[in-house]
């Protein structure tokens, strides 16, 4: 039994080695990747891409752009537009009440004329927004804001820029360490303008209840990018930081050009308790960042004053509509889900064998995964897609060779064994016994030369005849076995009259004690449950052949012989059982593990006993399937 179990456990750690470990490796390997940072570039541009397929969102008509375009240059005839014409911009726009105006502009130098009108208006105009630089990269100069404005209506027009260049985060709040700066914590833009929004409708901004150092917007609480989170590895840029949850469609705002604000074609409800942004949409001033996740005539590009639109959208949406911020799972949940793709790719790798079934169940899990992921986004989640991708693909195609390989090694081997197993059966239960009978009488000094030349024939023969029924099986591979040079088993019928078969053919055979055989109680029925294969038909004409040889070998001064071989108390049974002088010996033959190693694949019993009285039994017992 001890024996027994610790080949099981052999074998399945064998199983565990070449099939799993395989496998298990490269879930670690991806995960490994993962970790380092070295996917999120593709995982990013997956990310930008699900959130450029997302459905349509109706305008958000609470934000007004008026950009300085190409035209408006040309006809001003002078780049950075002058102060005076921002100024009658902002008088005009002032005419409609809008809810707060932002200037996405650097105003730190007065570009004459007008100057001193637009210096008034920063002092004076309560709704009147400005911008400065203060988070710096190495070898850049910070920019003030303009001279006139008080600090509670400044916001940085920093962006939270990603290794690629692109644009996904928006970096909220952060620290003035500029040179000169006060050291105070800041606000963005896009934050001081949703704050005189929201401001103005009642709608409070406070700490996050989830997390002390987030903000909460009504009821929407902003998931802040500390370490990792998403695809990101490190996104953390210092201060509080968020996902943008770009507004999606090809025309998310209302954009109007600065002509269009002086010549009055710019409709007052347009402007009216509305968030007015006033910002570059000229190509030739490069006022832009990258970003692949909003849709738009000019790929990849965005305005900043665009990029300040969809930030304050989020925003204020949070707070008036309950739009929600994009979220991510925690590490241990994003870890778990690449771990289930990855091990439903070494499922699909290992068991599955019909090669259209594989490909099919392949095309169906990326699928899957892929408009999981899809989904996820579209309701504000970023769950991970390219490591599960990768780890189903190579779990489930790229290591789906070595499964195969290793499995058609595998059944090669137990080809092998069977045809050496039924080479050693054929010779054990036939040219071996010759041998054992011509030895028996040598030396009991009772052979003849006559009977040892009849001896030697008939081993020839025999083996002769082996051989050639394995190469016939071999070449047509027959559903037959070979028991003897005068019988070859058709294996196609029923299992009881195969038995039969061998049965009349081993009593047949000059073995020395079944001379002493007086009765034979024969009972052949048939057996119950589903046919059984050709290989278990033939292994259980061996196990007959065996148990009958058996008799004819040891039993000694053996009179009765008793063979039943079909259903019995609900089982398969078949038994030989006799009442000679045999004896059972603790040492196991080979006919005794080849039984065992039977009643294994049968699920059933192998044993040999002493009968109540005199002589040994032998019995194999499956269950009925």
């Amino acid at each position: 039994m001890q024996d027994e179990l610790r080949q099981r456990l052999k074998r399945g750690l064998d199983r565990w080695q070449i099939s799993l470990l395989p496998g298990v490796a490269t879930i670690g390997i991806v995960i490994a990747l993962r970790w380092f940072g070295v996917l999120q570039g593709v995982e990013l541009a997956a990310f930008d891409r699900w959130l450029r397929w997302r459905p349509a969102e109706p305008m958000d008509d609470r934000v007004l752009i008026i950009g300085i375009n190409e035209q408006d240059i040309q006809q001003l005839k002078r780049y950075p537009v002058s102060d005076k014409k921002l100024a009658d911009t902002i008088e005009i726009l002032q005419q409609s009440k809008p809810a707060v105006i932002g200037i996405d502009i650097f105003r730190d130098q007065a570009v004459p004329p007008g100057s001193q009108k637009l210096k008034q208006l920063f002092a004076n105009q309560n709704n009147l927004i400005g911008i400065d630089k203060i988070v710096l990269a190495p070898g850049q100069i910070s920019v003030k804001p303009p001279p006139t404005i008080s600090s509670d209506r400044v916001g940085f027009a920093d962006a939270a820029l990603d290794p690629d260049g692109a644009l996904r985060r928006s970096l909220i709040y952060t620290v003035d360490d500029s040179a000169g700066g006060s050291g105070e914590v800041r606000a963005s833009l896009s934050m001081v303008l949703a704050e005189r929004y929201l401001g103005s409708r009642d709608i409070e901004i406070r700490e996050g209840t989830r997390d002390p150092d987030s903000i909460r917007i009504g009821n929407v609480e902003l998931p802040q990018m500390s370490g990792r989170f998403g695809g990101y590895s490190q996104p953390d840029q210092g201060g509080l930081v968020g996902l943008i949850n770009f507004r999606s469609g090809r025309k998310p705002f209302r954009v109007v050009s600065l002509a269009d604000v002086s010549a009055k074609r710019v409709k007052p409800e347009w402007i009216q308790g509305k968030v007015v942004l006033i910002g570059i949409t000229a190509s030739s001033v490069r006022d832009y960042v990258n970003s692949k996740a909003v849709q738009s005539s000019q790929i990849a590009l965005l305005y900043g004053v665009e990029a300040q639109a969809h930030t304050v959208s989020q925003l204020i949406s949070a707070g008036e509509d309950g739009r929600p911020f994009i979220q991510a799972w925690s590490d241990p949940g994003e870890y778990l889900w690449i771990c289930l793709w990855g091990g439903g790719g070494i499922l699909l790798g290992w068991v599955i064998r019909s090669p259209f079934k594989w490909l099919g169940l392949l095309v169906v899990g990326v699928g899957s995964l892929l408009l999981v992921s899809y989904g996820a986004i579209v309701m504000a989640w970023w769950i991970p897609v390219v490591p599960p991708l990768l780890v189903f693909l190579i779990n489930g195609a790229g290591l789906t060779a070595f499964y195969r390989y290793d499995q058609g090694l595998r059944e090669r081997l137990q080809e092998r064994q069977l045809v050496i197993d039924e080479a050693f059966n054929a010779i054990h239960n036939g040219p071996l016994q010759v041998l054992s009978e011509l030895q028996r009488r040598a030396e009991g000094d009772v052979l003849q030369q006559s009977e040892m030349l009849g001896g030697l024939q008939e081993l020839n023969r025999s083996i002769r005849g082996i051989y050639e029924s394995m190469q016939s099986d071999a070449l047509s591979q027959p559903d037959s076995v070979y028991i003897s040079e005068t019988l070859q088993i058709d294996l196609r019928e029923p299992l009881h009259e195969v038995l039969q078969q061998v049965y009349s053919d081993v009593l047949e055979r000059q073995l020395p004690h079944f001379a002493t055989v007086k009765a034979k109680i024969v009972n052949f029925e048939p057996f119950a449950g589903k046919d059984l294969s050709v290989q278990s038909k033939r292994d259980l004409c061996r196990f007959l052949e065996e148990a009958l040889c058996n008799v004819g070998k040891h039993a000694q001064d053996v009179t009765r012989l008793e063979i039943f071989c079909g259903e019995q108390d609900g089982q398969n049974v078949i038994r030989v059982s006799d009442n000679g002088q045999g004896q059972l010996t603790e040492r196991e033959g080979i006919g005794t593990k080849q039984s065992k190693k039977l009643a294994r694949q049968l699920k059933g019993k192998f044993q040999r006993s002493l009968n109540s009285k005199q002589g040994i039994a032998c019995q194999l017992v499956w269950p009925i399937r």
